[in-house]
């Protein structure tokens, strides 16, 4: 069965990751919900869940948004291109520079887990 987020799990995890400094509220995340068709979360019970595919779309928007400083219509525009559209449109993709980003962070994690390793330290997870 597929992990789902409620909405302050998912404003937990966007606000605990570096890649962005600003704070984003659930308010933003429902009007986000309204704005980009592509975001349909699962309702059960009357509240909201994402999966973790609606959770890396929402990243990417929120990266677009607020680390490139798109506009609303732009990250529509660009949503709806396909990855051979951009790349070809763009000789510097932003949705590839979003995932380059992602992976850098992760092995950065990686490698200090790995040099606590080294040094003898316990793992702290």
């Amino acid at each position: 069965m597929s992990k789902y987020y409620s909405i302050s799990e998912l404003s937990e995890i966007l606000n605990s990751e570096n890649i962005s400094k600003l704070k984003i509220s659930n308010p933003t995340l429902r009007y986000w919900e309204k704005e980009f068709k592509q975001i349909k979360p699962k309702f059960i019970n009357n509240r909201r869940y994402y999966s973790i595919k609606q959770v890396e779309l929402i990243k990417l928007i929120r990266h677009l948004l607020k680390d490139k400083g798109m506009k609303i219509n732009g990250v529509k525009k660009l949503l709806n291109l396909s990855n051979y559209e951009l790349d070809y449109k763009e000789s510097f993709s932003l949705k590839n520079h979003f995932y380059k980003e992602i992976f850098k962070n992760k092995t950065k994690k990686i490698l200090e887990k790995i040099k606590k390793i080294k040094h003898g330290k316990k793992n702290s997870y």
